[in-house]
Formats: structure tokens, sequence, C-alpha cells
């Protein structure tokens, strides 16, 4: 069966096409147990059982606020898109602490060697303090991973769509006084 619009003598779009024949075959399938009405007066799909096969029953399907049944649910753009294996993806959890902070946007002001273990004091742009120490997450994918005599490293680690992980260091650096 070959669907063509006479007024253009082209074939018809193939979601119009897949529409009619799923409306084809749900109508051959129920000639066989009953009927099938469409009223577009109230937007209801009616399937009526015939009384000689034993079943009275009635099935109404209001098409009113819902969802069309025969329209697919991957649209032909979504399907045919490409994806880029090498995108960083970002999980969406909320952001807290110093998280909120890029590696960049701080600055080291001091470093503090303590019994428990090192410690470095960062300022933001406004002038407020924070405390790091090894382990303390900044930014989206920031960790505090060494805080050594005179610097401080960040390992930044993202994951692409592929899987791959991919690491980066940011060192902060503790300027002396004087310099900027």
């Amino acid at each position: 069966m070959c669907l063509i619009d006479n007024s253009k003598s082209t074939l018809l779009p193939s979601v119009f096409r897949k529409r009619v024949f799923c409306v084809f075959l749900c109508a051959s399938s129920l000639l066989c147990t009953g009927s099938m009405a469409f009223s577009s007066k109230n937007d209801t799909l009616a399937l009526k059982q015939d009384p000689v096969a034993g079943s009275s029953t009635q099935f109404e399907y209001f098409l009113k606020n819902r969802a069309d049944p025969f329209v697919p649910f991957i649209s032909e753009k979504a399907a045919t898109s490409t994806v880029d294996l090498n995108e960083i993806v970002d999980n969406k959890r909320p952001l807290t602490g110093m998280q909120l902070f890029e590696p960049g946007q701080l600055t080291l002001v001091a470093l503090l060697n303590k019994n428990s273990g090192d410690v470095a004091m960062v300022e933001d742009f406004t002038g407020k303090g924070y405390i790091l120490v090894e382990g303390t997450k900044i930014g989206r994918r920031g960790v505090v991973k060494d805080i050594a005599p005179n610097t401080v490293i960040i390992e930044e680690t993202a994951v692409t769509r592929a899987g791959k992980e991919i690491i980066t260091k940011f060192v902060m650096t503790l300027k002396k006084e004087g310099e900027e």
C-alpha cells in the first residue's frame, strides 16, 4: 500500500504513514472481535465488542487533554543527532561551601603547619577568608590533593560522556609580601 498525495504527487511524510498504518492495523484487528468508532464531536475513540462473541463491554478513550497515542516517542531530529563523546558531563548536585568557588577565584594568603596536618588559608575577591585542608572540595570537580611549603595543589577530575577521566592540576602559589 503506497500513500500518495494526489495534489503534489509526492509521498506523504513517514510520520503520517506510520499513523495511518497503526490505525489500519488497529481497525483490521478489531474487525475480528468488534467494531471501532471515532467521534470528533467529543474527541473519543470507542471500541464496542460484538455481542455475538459473548462480551458486551464498551471501551472509550478520551483524547482531550491527553497525548496522541500514535505520535512516536523519539523524534527524527533526536534520533539522527550526533553526540560528542568528548563532552564533559557534570552531575547536577547542588554546590555547597568551597564548591561555590573555582580555584582561580581564590588567592592563597597563608600556610600553616600543625601537628594534625597542613592548613592553607585562602581569600576570595571580597577579602573573606577560608581554610583548606587536604581533601577539601573546591569548585565543581576539584579536590585539594597536597599542601606543600609554598603551594597548594588542586586536582580537578572531569568525566566525558564516553567515561574517560580527564585530570587537570591547578597550583596555587603563596606570593611574598608586595608581589601580585
